[in-house]
C-alpha cells in the first residue's frame, strides 16, 4: 500500500513543531550557519498558514488541480527543513529532542482521542485481520511515536451509523506527514552535515531517488515502501529548506533558479500525463511527479522569498489569522480530516427541517452539501484549537494559551531555544 493510499495527501501541516522564531537568509557560504536576526519571518509563516488551508480545502472537495495550483506539502517540508537547519546550530541531539518534544503530546491527545472512539465503535486491534494478534497490539505504539503507520480498520459501523464506515481511514490518514517529519528531523544532522559538503548532490539525490523507488523501477517491500517514499518524494523540498537557511539560494541569480526550475516541473506535469493516478491529475498518486513539481515550485518560492517582519499592504488584516495557524499549526493538521467527517451528520440533520421536506428543497441542498461542509468545518476547527491546542504550547515550554493569534512570551530556561 502507497502513502497516499493511506490517505490523499493528508497535511498541512504542517508544520509540526509550532511558534519558532526564524532567521532571515543571509548569503554566508554553506559550510557555515547564518547569522540570525531576532523576529518572525512572515512571509514564511503566511506560506504556512495557505498550506494549511490548502489541505482543508483539498479534503473538502477533493479537486486534483489544487495539486498543482499549490504544493502544500512541498511547501510544509521546506519550511521545516529551514527552521530544523536553523536549531542545528545546537548540538544535534538537543534538536531532536526539541523536535519530538513539540511533535509528539499532540499526536498523543489525537491518538487517544481516535483510539477510544475506534473502541467504542466496535474496533478490537487483536482480532482485526490486517493487524492482528501480538503485532497488532505492538503497532499501537506508532500512535505514541510514529515511527510507521499506525493500525486503523478500513471499516467501522455502518454506512447507516452516526459516521460513514471509512471514518477512521480518514481520521488516522494525516498520521503520514508526522511519519515522515520524525524521519526528516532524525535524519537532518547527517543531510545537514552531507549539504554542506555537497550541496547539490544531497539537493538532487532524493528527486534520483524518487525516480527508483517512485516509477516502480525497484519495489521496496511492506510499511518501508511508504517510508522510504515519502522520504524520497518530499525529501528534495526537506534540503530546499537548507539550502534557503544557508543562503545558498540567495547566491543563485533568480534567472537561473527559474530557468532550471521551470524545466524540472514541466518534467513532473508531463510524467503526471503519461502516468495518471486513480484520481487523473492527482499528484499525490503520482511520486515522481509531485516530487518534480514540488521541488521547482518550492526553489522559486524560496528564491523569491523577501524578508517580511510584518505583512505588508492588504496581507496585515490577516496577521492574526496566520499567527494563530501558525501557533496551532500541528492542531489543525491533525484534527482537520477527523472534523470534515464530523460535519455529515449535524448537516443531515437539516434534512428532516420542515422546510426541506419537498423534492426541490431537498435537491438544492444536496447540491450545496460540499459549501455546506466547507462553512462548518472551520467552526469545528476552532472548538478544537480552544479545546485541545494549548497541548502545543505545553509542548514549547510556553505559557498555555485557548487563543494565541498575537504575540506571545516565551517562558522557562528552553523557551526561547527550542
Amino acid at each position: 500500500m502507497t502513502t497516499h493510499q493511506y490517505t490523499a495527501e493528508a497535511t498541512s501541516p504542517p508544520s509540526p513543531p509550532g511558534y519558532d522564531r526564524q532567521a532571515s537568509p543571509a548569503s554566508t557560504p554553506t559550510s557555515a550557519p547564518t547569522a540570525s536576526r531576532p523576529g518572525r519571518d512572515r512571509y514564511l509563516d503566511l506560506l504556512r498558514s495557505l498550506a494549511l488551508v490548502r489541505v482543508v480545502v483539498y479534503h473538502l472537495f477533493g479537486w486534483a488541480w489544487l495539486t498543482i495550483l499549490f504544493p502544500s506539502m512541498g511547501v510544509m517540508f521546506a519550511l521545516a527543513g529551514s527552521l530544523t537547519a536553523r536549531s542545528l546550530n545546537r548540538p544535534a541531539r538537543d534538536v531532536i529532542k526539541s523536535r519530538l518534544r513539540r511533535l509528539l503530546p499532540p499526536l498523543w491527545v489525537f491518538g487517544a482521542v481516535v483510539l477510544l472512539l475506534m473502541l467504542a465503535d466496535g474496533w478490537n486491534p487483536v482480532q482485526d485481520p490486517d493487524h492482528g494478534g501480538t503485532w497488532g497490539l505492538v503497532e499501537l505504539l506508532d500512535y505514541a511515536v510514529p515511527i510507521g503507520t499506525p493500525p486503523y480498520p478500513g471499516h467501522l459501523g455502518s454506512n447507516s451509523g452516526l459516521l460513514e464506515d471509512t471514518w477512521a481511514v480518514q481520521a488516522v490518514g494525516p498520521l503520514w506527514y508526522l511519519r515522515a517529519y520524525l524521519w526528516f528531523v532524525v535524519a537532518s544532522p547527517l543531510l545537514l552535515w552531507a549539504f554542506r559538503r555537497a550541496p547539490w548532490v544531497t539537493l538532487l539525490a532524493p528527486l534520483a531517488l524518487t525516480a527508483i523507488v517512485g516509477t516502480g523501477l525497484v519495489t521496496i517491500p511492506g510499511e518501508t515502501a511508504d517510508v522510504v517514499t515519502d522520504f524520497a518524494v518530499y525529501g528534495g523540498c526537506w534540503v530546499l529548506g537548507f539550502a534557503h537557511h544557508e543562503g545558498m539560494l540567495k547566491r543563485i541569480p533568480r534567472y537561473a533558479v527559474v530557468s532550471c526550475s521551470v524545466p524540472v516541473m514541466v518534467f513532473g506535469l508531463w510524467w503526471a500525463s503519461a502516468h495518471p493516478g486513480p484520481d487523473g491529475w492527482d499528484l499525490n498518486d503520482i511520486p515522481l511527479a509531485q516530487a518534480t513539481w514540488s521541488f521547482g515550485f518550492v526553489a522559486i518560492l524560496l528564491q523569491y522569498a523577501p524578508s517580511w517582519q510584518r505583512l505588508p499592504g492588504r496581507l496585515a488584516r490577516w496577521d492574526k489569522l496566520v499567527t494563530l495557524s501558525n501557533n496551532r499549526a500541528v492542531t489543525i493538521y491533525l484534527w482537520h480530516n477527523l472534523l470534515i467527517t464530523a460535519t455529515v451528520p449535524i448537516i443531515d440533520r437539516a434534512y428532516d427541517l420542515p422546510f426541506l421536506q419537498s423534492d426541490r428543497a431537498t435537491a438544492a441542498l444536496d447540491t450545496t452539501y460540499p459549501l455546506w461542509t466547507f462553512a462548518l468545518v472551520w467552526p469545528l476547527i476552532a472548538l478544537t484549537t480552544l479545546a485541545f491546542g494549548w497541548n502545543e504550547d505545553l509542548a514549547a515550554k510556553r505559557t498555555p494559551l485557548l487563543w494565541p493569534d498575537g504575540p506571545g512570551k516565551p517562558t522557562g530556561r528552553h523557551a526561547r531555544r527550542a
